[in-house]
C-alpha cells in the first residue's frame, strides 16, 4: 500500500516512471525505428535554424540533443519532438542580434542566457500551474502570428537563394534590402536554391503516393518522403565538391567542428540578463502554446492525454539542458512531431534514441557537412515555414468574427512592418482590449414566454407572449467591475419607461460570477428601483454565485427574491400571464421563491 501511495508522487516529479514501468522489446523496437527517421529529418534542419538564428551550424544539433532528454524526464507526451524551431530561432536572432554581432562569442553567450531565462520561466509557471495562461493567446492571434512569421522567415532565408546580402527584421526591411542587392545575383548558387527548393516541394506533396503507386508499402514509403532533405543535402553536397562551385561564390556552411554537445555555462552578466527577460517571456509563451498545441493534437488521435502544467516543466528542463549544453531556446516543432508520431514512436524513449543519433552526428560526421550550401538550408526552412502558412484562415476568420479578424491583422501587418516581437504583443494586447469590450458590454436580452412551455426566449427571436408587470431579462455574462455600472444604468432606464412595471426578473443562468464591484451596483440598483415602485429580483441563479450573495448583509435585506426558474417567477408575480401562456400546459410550479436570506439555499 505504501509503495501505491509513494508511485503517483514519485509519477508527479518523474512522469517518465510511469512509461519506464511499463516498457519493453515492442515498445523499444517502436520508439527505435521512430528515432532513426526522426534524427535523419533533424540533421538538416537543425543546422538551417541554427543559421537562421544567427549561430554557427553546429549549435543547432547541440540543440537537438541533450534538450530532448530534457523533456523525456519531465514532460508528458509521448510524441512531442522537442528541438529548434523556425518561429524561434527567428525570436531569437531578434533577441540577441540587440546586443551583440552576430558570429561573436557574445552572441552565442546572449543565446544561452536566454535558453537558460526561458527554462527557468517555464518551470516557474508550471510548478505554479499557471499552464491556462496560455488561453490568453486566442486562435486567430497565434495563427496570425504563425502565417506572418512563415512569411517573414521564408523571405529572410530568399538572400541565401540567391547568394546576395540582405538584412532587415520586418518584411519592409527585408523586401528594400533584396531588392537593392538583386543585381549582385549569384547564378549557381540560384540554380541551387532553386532546384533544391522546387524537389523538396515536390518531395513532401508527390513522392509518397508516387512510391505506393509503384508498390512501397505506406511506411517504406513515408520514410522516404521524409528523406527527401536529406536527399537534397547530399546531392548539393556532391555538386560543391565535383564543381568546385565555392570557388564560383555558391557559400557554403564551412568547417563544423566535431564532438559532442559541450557543457557551456551561459555568462552571468546582470544587465544583460535583466534586458533579455522580456524577450524570454514571448519565447517561452509562444513555444510553450505552439508545443502544447502540437501534443494536444497528436495525443487524442492515440486517445492520449497530456498535462499542460508537466508540458510546462518538461519545455523548461529542455531549455534548461540547451543553455548548458552549447545551444539555444527550444520548443515542440510541429514537422518533426508529426514525423516522430507518424514513425510510431510510443514514449518519449524515442526523442532520447534520438538525442543519441544526433551526438554521434555531431561526433563523427560532421566533417561532411563542410560542403552544403547554405542555399540547401535556406530551402529547407523555405518549404518547412510555408507549409504553416494559412492564408484560408484570414478569410475565414473575417467571415466569422469581424473582432477576430481585427486582431489576426493587427498580429500580422505588425510581424510584417515592425518585427515579430511587436507583433505577438500586438496581438495579445488587441485580444485583451477586445475581450474586456465584449465583456463590458455583454448580450442582453429581453424575455417572454414561449407559449405552451417554460421557456422563455429573447423578444426579438420569438414569439413570446410578455408580462406588463413583470420585465424579464438575461445577462449573457459574469457580472464584474467592468459591466456593472453599465448594467445598472441599462436595467434602471428600461424599468422607468412603463410606469405600470412593478418587477423586474434578472436570469443569472449564464452568470458564474458577481464579484463586489457589481454586488455593489446591485445594490444601489435595488435601491434606485424601489425608490420607483420597482423591485428587482433574480431567477435561475447557480448556486456558488447565491453561496457568495448571501455573505453580503446589505443585499440580503432587501425585499428581492431569487427564484429556481424564470417560470417560477413570472408564475408568483404575474400569474394570469403565465396561464395564458400555458394554454393548457400542465405547470410544474416547484418552490415557488426562496427569500434572498442567509437562510436561503444554494440555486
Amino acid at each position: 500500500m505504501s509503495g501505491a501511495a509513494r508511485t503517483p508522487r514519485i509519477e508527479r516529479v518523474l512522469p517518465c516512471v510511469g512509461w519506464l514501468r511499463r516498457y519493453d522489446g515492442g515498445l523499444f523496437r517502436s520508439d527505435a525505428l521512430a528515432a532513426v527517421i526522426v534524427t535523419i529529418m533533424l540533421i538538416p534542419q537543425s543546422l538551417a535554424y541554427a543559421l537562421l538564428a544567427g549561430l554557427p551550424p553546429q549549435v543547432g544539433l547541440y540543440a537537438s540533443a541533450l534538450p530532448l532528454v530534457g523533456y523525456a524526464l519531465f514532460g508528458s507526451s509521448n510524441a512531442l519532438a522537442v528541438g529548434p524551431v523556425a518561429v524561434v530561432s527567428l525570436m531569437t536572432a531578434v533577441a540577441v542580434g540587440q546586443f551583440a554581432a552576430v558570429g561573436t562569442p557574445e552572441y552565442l553567450g546572449a543565446a544561452l542566457v536566454l535558453a537558460l531565462l526561458s527554462g527557468v520561466m517555464l518551470i516557474a509557471l508550471g510548478l505554479l500551474r499557471l499552464g491556462f495562461l496560455a488561453s490568453l493567446l486566442s486562435h486567430p492571434v497565434i495563427s496570425g502570428f504563425i502565417t506572418a512569421s512563415g512569411i517573414l522567415i521564408a523571405a529572410s532565408q530568399l538572400k541565401h537563394i540567391f547568394g546576395i546580402e540582405a538584412s532587415g527584421h520586418s518584411l519592409i526591411e527585408l523586401s528594400g534590402s533584396l531588392i537593392e542587392h538583386i543585381g549582385e545575383v549569384n547564378l549557381p548558387t540560384l540554380v541551387i536554391g532553386a532546384l533544391a527548393t522546387v524537389f523538396l516541394f515536390w518531395v513532401r506533396a508527390q513522392l509518397k503516393p508516387l512510391l505506393k503507386r509503384i508498390g512501397f508499402g505506406e511506411r517504406l514509403a513515408d520514410s522516404f518522403a521524409k528523406a527527401g532533405p536529406v536527399a537534397a543535402v547530399i546531392v548539393t553536397i556532391l555538386a560543391v565538391e565535383f564543381l568546385a562551385l565555392d570557388a564560383a561564390g555558391v557559400k557554403v556552411v564551412g568547417t563544423i567542428p566535431q564532438g559532442l554537445p559541450p557543457i557551456a555555462m551561459p555568462p552571468f552578466d546582470p544587465d544583460l540578463w535583466q534586458a533579455l527577460l522580456p524577450s524570454a517571456l514571448l519565447i517561452s509563451v509562444v513555444g510553450f502554446v505552439e508545443s502544447v498545441s502540437v501534443a494536444q493534437t497528436l495525443a487524442a488521435k492515440r486517445r492520449e492525454r497530456i498535462q499542460p502544467d508537466r508540458e510546462l516543466v518538461g519545455l523548461g528542463a529542455a531549455n534548461v539542458a540547451s543553455a548548458f549544453s552549447g545551444g539555444y531556446p527550444v520548443t515542440g516543432g510541429f514537422a518533426r512531431s508529426v514525423v516522430n508520431f507518424d514513425a510510431g514512436a510510443r514514449t518519449p524513449l524515442a526523442g532520447v534514441l534520438t538525442a543519441g543519433g544526433i551526438a554521434l552526428t555531431a561526433l563523427l560526421l560532421t566533417p561532411l557537412f563542410q560542403h552544403l550550401p547554405k542555399a540547401t538550408l535556406a530551402a529547407t526552412i523555405l518549404v518547412a515555414v510555408l507549409s504553416l502558412v494559412d492564408l484560408g484562415a484570414i478569410k475565414r476568420t473575417w467571415v466569422y468574427s469581424k473582432k477576430d479578424f481585427a486582431a489576426m491583422m493587427a498580429t500580422i501587418l505588425t510581424v510584417w512592418t515592425v518585427g515579430v516581437e511587436a507583433g505577438i504583443i500586438a496581438g495579445v494586447s488587441l485580444s485583451v482590449v477586445l475581450f474586456l469590450a465584449r465583456s463590458a458590454r455583454p448580450h442582453f436580452a429581453r424575455l417572454g414566454q414561449v407559449p405552451g412551455t417554460h421557456h422563455f426566449r429573447n423578444v426579438k427571436r420569438h414569439e413570446v407572449i410578455t408580462s406588463p408587470e413583470v420585465l424579464s431579462l438575461r445577462i449573457d455574462e459574469s457580472l464584474y467591475f467592468a459591466n456593472a455600472r453599465w448594467l445598472e444604468d441599462k436595467i434602471y432606464d428600461m424599468a422607468i419607461e412603463d410606469p405600470k412595471l412593478r418587477h423586474v426578473v434578472l436570469n443569472c443562468a449564464a452568470v458564474n460570477e458577481i464579484d463586489a464591484s457589481a454586488l455593489e451596483s446591485l445594490e444601489a440598483l435595488i435601491e434606485r428601483l424601489e425608490a420607483a415602485g420597482v423591485s428587482l429580483h433574480l431567477a435561475e441563479v447557480k448556486g456558488p454565485v447565491t453561496d457568495k450573495l448571501k455573505r453580503s448583509d446589505s443585499f440580503c435585506s432587501h425585499a428581492g427574491r431569487i427564484y429556481l426558474s424564470h417560470y417560477d417567477a413570472l408564475a408568483a408575480l404575474d400569474p394570469e400571464t403565465t396561464d395564458q401562456a400555458d394554454k393548457g400546459a400542465r405547470p410544474e410550479r416547484s418552490t415557488a421563491a426562496m427569500h434572498l436570506s442567509r437562510k436561503a439555499e444554494g440555486a
